[in-house]
């Protein structure tokens, strides 16, 4: 998506089609030799069998400028799962190493942890990135830390490169680089960013035209994108929700703990493709809705820790204004796709945002029942003075 366009509270550093892979890992590797990569790849067993899984194993294997590659695998009960990741992965040599969360080795460390009353008994994407961050702090020269999904299907390492080079250039200073791209094949995807965040910040930025926190995340393209590459401090400061507020989340402690001048988006330049949710209009507890609410309920939260009041009419206000807006906004999503010759369900596009809007008083609910909600992985600061030597036995037990 080539442009010149500056947000105004974050950078955003635009592929302008004018600087090749190979180049990009030239500057990588000279970059690396002193700011050095830890890559964390969050996996569950039905993702490692798939077809994605191995092309970025194959990718990988050219991105001699990583230093380490931590796979976290969840969902994977069989030590038959941990087996077979292991010859998935033998490609990648020495630097490449699989957590396996549900082993009995780790297992015992969150036990640990339970114990001492921090909470990581609750499974998902969040605690094994967490868990992936503490291994990679125990080595002093891993200096940046890169995520990316492992169900992309069109997966090169550009995207990789262009995660990691902002960070890591000795002329740059960023802290945090979010990613964004376009979600296309024949019709647009990423329908919770299109239908829900977008017309939501936009609503919201009405409602609280001087809360800097809506404001900044309405600055980035795709804040629900599962890539982002962090600094070695930040990976130890933030906390990391559990559920699908993850992304969002991860937003809210970046906005806590650190200057905005150190954050930048990333244009990924590729028409990104990956497995879908079920709408799951019909069952709030799952797919699109279930993950709707869940973000929703963070943003309320993450306001309300900012000393907005959050009350009753309130979210009567924002619903209606939601509807206006994510109204308007299929009308723009219409006229670009038949300009782009795509194909465009607007009836399917409005019984969603309806569905949304659904969610927001769903969520409402929620927040009133439990303003805190479901407490965060506590930051590895916390952990590690709890427990000096935790991140040296983490990686013992890999």
């Amino acid at each position: 998506m080539p442009d010149f366009f500056q947000h105004e509270l974050i950078t955003t550093i635009h592929d302008l089609r004018t600087g090749g892979l190979d180049q990009m890992e030239e500057m990588l590797v000279a970059a690396t030799q002193e700011s050095k990569v830890g890559l964390v790849l969050p996996v569950t067993a039905s993702d490692m069998r798939a077809e994605p899984f191995d092309k970025i194993v194959a990718e990988l294997a050219g991105a001699d400028y990583v230093d380490t590659i931590v796979v976290t695998l969840g969902v994977a009960p069989d030590e038959s799962d941990y087996q077979e990741t292991l010859q998935k992965v033998a490609s990648l040599g020495s630097r490449c190493k699989v957590l396996w969360t549900d082993g009995p080795k780790v297992q015992g460390m969150y036990d640990e942890l339970i114990d001492a009353g921090i909470p990581v008994n609750t499974p998902g994407k969040g605690r094994s990135v967490w868990t992936a961050f503490g291994y990679l702090l125990a080595d002093p020269s891993i200096e940046v830390f890169a995520l990316h999904d492992c169900d992309i299907v069109d997966y090169d390492r550009t995207l990789l490169s262009r995660l990691c080079l902002p960070m890591v250039h000795p002329a740059l200073d960023f802290e945090f680089c979010k990613a964004y791209y376009a979600r296309v094949t024949d019709r647009m995807h990423g329908r919770v960013v299109r239908l829900l965040v977008a017309p939501l910040l936009r609503a919201l930025m009405k409602i609280y035209p001087s809360n800097r926190f809506v404001h900044f995340l309405a600055n980035f393209r795709y804040p629900l994108s599962g890539e982002f590459s962090l600094t070695r401090n930040l990976a130890r400061t933030n906390r990391i929700p559990s559920d699908w507020g993850l992304e969002v989340g991860t937003l809210a402690e970046v906005f806590r703990n650190t200057s905005l001048k150190r954050v930048c988006q990333a244009d990924l330049c590729r028409l990104y493709e990956h497995k879908h949710q079920d709408a799951s209009l019909h069952n709030k507890q799952a797919g699109l809705m279930k993950m709707a609410t869940d973000i929703l309920t963070t943003i309320y939260r993450t306001l309300a820790s900012q000393g907005v009041i959050l009350g009753d009419g309130a979210f009567i206000t924002l619903r209606s204004l939601f509807l206006r807006t994510a109204q308007d906004c299929i009308r723009q999503y219409a006229a670009d796709a038949r300009v782009n010759g795509l194909d465009y369900d607007r009836h399917g596009e409005e019984t969603m945002i309806d569905a949304f809007a659904t969610c927001i008083t769903t969520a409402a609910e929620v927040f009133r029942a439990d303003p805190n909600g479901a407490e965060a992985i506590p930051n590895w600061s916390r952990v590690r003075a709890a427990f000096p030597d935790f991140v040296d036995r983490l990686r013992d037990a890999t």
